[in-house]
């Protein structure tokens, strides 16, 4: 494939999704002036009004705060569960620089039902335990790598012909897809990462739980039925019709990552004391809510998550509650659905969330789209800051406030920190070096 063409196709990304959801944007507001005010949950303060006063109290108040997202918004995290795994195939990779490993995940002792393929990618000379970059990945191991010995997912994808699917499967075209250097948006600059003395673990998202076909936006009912058909919702019970928190997509990649931890866990080659979790987008999201609920990692870096992820909702900029279900229903559970075009009635808001990784280490990466409200995402890692502080861990910097300049580095701290730049929706190669920086910081390397 011509470099033109990887231009194109990541610099249509956003375009597309934009159309998508033209219908649902005519009431977004891009004014500042029109904002308005607001009010904000202490994340100090338990639903009692009792305040958090120690690291105990905290623990306790982090508990509350992440029912009251599984009850209003995400739906239930699903229980841990124990893992298998199976080695398929190892080799090298990068032209010798790296050593590939491809390990199937199954749920069930006798290997059967739904599987996730990882991907483990470690420098050919290191001596373990490695760091270790831990994400999901859209559209297959393979375009991550030009490399021929790659599987090929056979999950189910929806219908992209920029992103080179078809008859919903992904094939060898894609292959190296991401793996740069031409690709604008996104890039997955493995070699950089591993010459960094970090290994590099990823799972594609489809074989957890894949996004129905754009025909079905809009049908919140039939988005469900489509992203509890596929994947990993097979391993459990299926959603109860009077429940209003049944377990959603989100939840369910969130829950992939953790499982992902527990395979680091039993990997001697991997440090699962410095696990990175990363990812954009709806995946930002999705580590957002596996760094959240799962205290194992110690360093989340969501990049452009967009809203229902750390941009605050009741500042009533860019995405909206009414956009996101009517785009994406199934990654929220029904309770939300009552807060379309009533934002300012939530008990909560998206810096509680973000608050329950303290006293861990939370990068926050965006960029400039009015969709994805960058000021919103600052202003929540703002809210949240106290948290940190609380716990002795330093919170923002002090001195920095909106408006942090595009690629200005003074608003991030030891522990917590927000970063922007220009160019388009993706993780580009800014993004993982910001990344990187801060993970070598905090685990001493």
């Amino acid at each position: 494939m011509k470099p033109s063409s990887l231009r194109f196709i990541c610099m249509s990304a956003l375009a597309m999704f934009m159309a998508l959801t033209a219908s649902a944007q005519k009431n977004v507001n891009y004014d500042e002036s029109k904002v308005g005010t607001y009010t904000l949950e202490d994340p100090l303060t338990f639903v009692s009004g009792r305040k958090v006063r120690n690291a105990a109290d905290w623990e306790k108040r982090r508990l509350e705060i992440l029912d009251i997202f599984q009850s209003e918004m995400y739906g239930r995290m699903p229980e841990a569960m124990p893992v298998f795994t199976e080695t398929l195939e190892e080799g090298e990779t990068l032209a010798g620089f790296g050593h590939r490993r491809q390990v199937r995940m199954w749920f069930r002792e006798d290997h059967s039902g739904p599987h996730i393929d990882w991907l483990i990618v470690t420098p050919s000379q290191s001596q373990g335990p490695l760091p270790t970059v831990l994400l999901l990945n859209y559209y297959g191991n393979h375009t991550l790598l030009p490399d021929p010995e790659i599987i090929i997912s056979d999950a189910w994808f929806k219908n992209n012909s920029k992103f080179l699917i078809e008859d919903h499967h992904v094939s060898d075209r894609g292959r190296g897809l991401f793996a740069g250097p031409n690709t604008l948006d996104t890039v997955y600059p493995i070699g950089m990462i591993l010459a960094r003395g970090y290994a590099f673990v990823t799972a594609c998202y489809a074989e957890i739980s894949p996004d129905p076909d754009k025909n079905l936006f809009g049908d919140r009912a039939k988005q469900e039925e489509f992203a509890r058909s596929e994947g990993v919702f097979k391993l459990w019970e299926p959603a109860d019709p009077e429940r209003k928190d049944n377990t959603t997509a989100l939840a369910a990649w969130g829950w992939a990552l953790s499982r992902g931890m527990d395979m680091i866990e039993a990997d001697p080659a991997l440090d699962q004391s410095k696990v990175l979790l990363t990812g954009y987008s709806r995946l930002a999201k999705a580590a957002l809510l596996a760094g959240a609920f799962d205290e194992r990692f110690p360093v989340t870096v969501p990049v452009q998550t967009g809203g229902g992820g750390v941009p605050l909702a009741k500042r009533n900029f860019g995405e909206t509650v009414t956009t996101e279900i009517n785009a994406f229903a199934h990654w929220y559970c029904r309770a939300y659905d009552k807060y379309a075009g009533h934002e300012d009635t939530m008990p909560f808001d998206q810096h509680m969330l973000i608050s329950c990784i303290a006293p861990r280490a939370l990068l926050v990466e965006g960029f400039n789209q009015g969709w994805f409200d960058t000021k919103g995402e600052f202003l929540s890692v703002q809210a949240a800051s106290p948290v940190w502080k609380k716990l002795g861990r330093g919170g923002l910097p002090k001195g920095v406030d909106w408006p942090v300049p595009e690629y200005d580095t003074r608003a991030i701290g030891d522990h917590l920190g927000y970063v922007r730049r220009t160019n388009g929706h993706g993780i580009a190669w800014h993004d993982w070096m910001w990344m990187l920086d801060f993970a070598d910081r905090n685990f001493g390397l």
